[in-house]
């Protein structure tokens, strides 16, 4: 069940997007979403060997052949699409699942889309069409034998509030069990906009999970600087540790021997300081977290923690926006505070950052080690080469408009994913 790489030229979608960075009069960020559009999905499993085996992350390799160059275009694959915000695939798996905001998970199969959705739980979401809906999806590293995967999305009921939840998949391997659902987590979201959204599995095996702020402008409940709250914050649980609740806490988590109290941090937390970490990624190579955080008013940054780190890093919000002071927005205290290994202004018309991967698939040779990017209003993409060029450098302006998401296939190629209902691989542009 190869899929074959092929080079065509981009569907250029004209749309208006209601999306800033500035917050602080009307409480919505596009930083997250503010999308539109329309529809659609059924599937089959590769065999990744023995059903006892775990499959690699490379367990599934393109079929494609590696194309010199660093000038990409995309490669259309779906339209019409119902506001999709993410892309992703698990392990040694050659189908790659679509998430559409108001609640619903796509299956691609040899890159077409399935008539029967893999789940729908639009009646559990909240969906706004602005930051809240389904929001994030990540596959357990061992699905091919356990079936699990966890979901982040607002309910509809308690209003607006975070939900992580985890699902298996039923008996038919294309479509997940709806009645499998057992919410694993619940946080209060005082605002409707920088609910974060994103979720993934890190190197270790833990759970990490983005939350903003909890919205309105200029975090006017400081939660970004109080680990007495989850929001603001990088999480990081063990859900296969349900002894004593829901999940477990790792054991070397900053604030694990926390008395947890109203005034004490949350065990929970592993970096604090965020605004709204829409999306975040590991580097497949080497582990390390690269954090799209976004802005307020003027600054869009990325944030990098070695996979070596301890965690309690505090990268500064709302004491800082970007590498800049904010509160107060002279002579600020910097201390302790994780400083961005790149920001870059709204000053060109920038207002949302959009974080994406570090590229480690076969087919773009010259891409690999190159960290991809976009901005959400000005539609172009940059490269940052950690650590030896931390300068923005431009990729393209025309993988689309409106970017919500990229994605990442389990042989480590890319996508693109757009307000408009797009869905797009990530390929060297033919000369």
């Amino acid at each position: 069940m190869n899929r074959t790489i092929k080079i065509s030229s981009l569907l250029s979608l004209l749309l208006v997007a209601a999306a800033c960075g500035n917050d602080d009069n009307n409480g919505i960020d596009s930083g997250s979403v503010v999308y539109d559009a329309q529809q659609g999905i059924d599937a089959a499993i590769v065999d990744a060997g023995s059903p006892d085996a775990e499959p690699g992350p490379d367990a599934f390799v393109a079929s494609c052949t590696p194309t010199p160059g660093t000038a990409v275009s995309a490669d259309l694959i779906a339209s019409g699409m119902d506001r999709p915000v993410y892309l992703t695939a698990p392990a040694g798996d050659a189908r790659f699942f679509v998430v559409e905001q108001p609640g619903v998970i796509q299956l691609f199969i040899d890159d077409t889309m399935q008539k029967t959705p893999f789940l729908d739980i639009r009646a559990l979401v909240r969906d706004t069409g602005n930051e809240q809906g389904l929001l994030g999806l990540a596959f357990h590293p061992n699905y091919a034998t356990n079936g699990r995967f966890y979901v982040n999305y607002t309910a509809a009921s308690p209003s607006g509030d975070t939900v992580i939840a985890e699902y298996t998949v039923s008996a038919d391997t294309n479509v997940a069990d709806p009645a499998s659902a057992r919410i694993i987590l619940q946080i209060d979201q005082p605002f409707g906009n920088h609910n974060g959204g994103m979720i993934d599995f890190g190197p270790d095996g833990y759970l990490y999970i983005g939350v903003g702020d909890g919205g309105s402008g200029g975090d006017p409940l400081q939660h970004g600087q109080n680990t007495a709250t989850l929001l603001g914050s990088m999480l990081r649980i063990d859900v296969d540790d349900t002894s004593e609740g829901q999940y477990g806490i790792p054991t070397d988590n900053p604030f694990a021997n926390s008395p947890n109290g109203a005034l004490d941090p949350r065990p929970e937390i592993w970096a604090s300081g965020l605004r709204n970490p829409w999306r975040f990624s590991f580097d497949r190579s080497n582990g390390d977290l690269y954090i799209g955080d976004v802005g307020q008013n003027a600054l869009e940054e990325i944030d990098v923690q070695l996979a070596n780190s301890t965690g309690g890093e505090n990268y500064g919000w709302r004491t800082m926006e970007g590498a800049s002071c904010f509160n107060p927005s002279i002579g600020c205290d910097q201390t302790g505070l994780v400083l961005p290994v790149a920001d870059y202004s709204h000053n060109d018309g920038s207002c949302s950052v959009t974080g994406g991967y570090v590229y480690r698939g076969q087919c773009m040779p010259d891409m690999v080690g190159k960290y991809l990017l976009a901005d959400f209003c000005t539609n172009v993409v940059s490269t940052l080469t950690f650590p030896t060029n931390n300068t923005l450098e431009t990729l393209s302006n025309s993988l689309g408009s409106n970017i919500t998401s990229f994605g990442q296939d389990s042989a480590g190629e890319l996508y693109v994913l757009t307000l408009g209902g797009i869905v797009s691989r990530i390929v060297i542009a033919p000369q």
